[in-house]
């Protein structure tokens, strides 16, 4: 046997790793890709309008969703009006609480009436790992809708 032969697969091994270990860490979204998909749909409200993006999101075909990450929208009210969990669309979540007893929903709309924009903490189930975590969301409000999207830190 070529005695170069196991230098040979050290190296094939080293560079398959070297590709493939980026690729596996990010099985959370960051929080730029948070900001990214909240422009994503907002620049998509402009162009189709407020009500179709509501649509799209809601057929959950991916456009909107990438790992953990997926977009939000709830009117100035606190009504639920985009959600990948279908349950939750067209709730009224303004006395919605999560683990710790904090009002997240009114906390958002509250930012968003009074900076337009920003990121809030809370805790929430997250989708992919079925477990209470703790989450970031980057909200920002669009004409009068609320759009977001959030990093799970769990």
């Amino acid at each position: 046997m070529n005695a170069k032969f196991p230098q040979f697969l050290v190296l094939v091994f080293s560079i398959f790793c070297c590709f493939i270990s980026p690729a596996m860490a990010e099985e959370h979204g960051t929080a730029k890709e948070a900001m990214v998909m909240v422009q994503k749909a907002i620049v998509a409200m402009k162009k189709n309008g407020v009500e179709a993006t509501i649509a799209e999101i809601n057929k959950r075909d991916g456009q909107y969703k990438d790992r953990d990450l997926y977009v939000v929208i709830y009117s100035m009210d606190g009504k639920n009006l985009a959600h990948i969990n279908p349950r939750m669309v067209g709730k009224d979540m303004i006395e919605l609480k999560d683990a710790d007893g904090k009002y997240f929903i009114k906390e958002r709309l509250e930012m968003a009436k009074t900076k337009g924009s920003g990121w809030q903490d809370y805790k929430f189930v997250n989708p992919e790992s079925k477990q209470i975590e703790p989450k970031s969301m980057y909200i920002e409000k669009y004409e009068n809708v609320i759009v977001a999207c959030g990093i799970y830190k769990g």
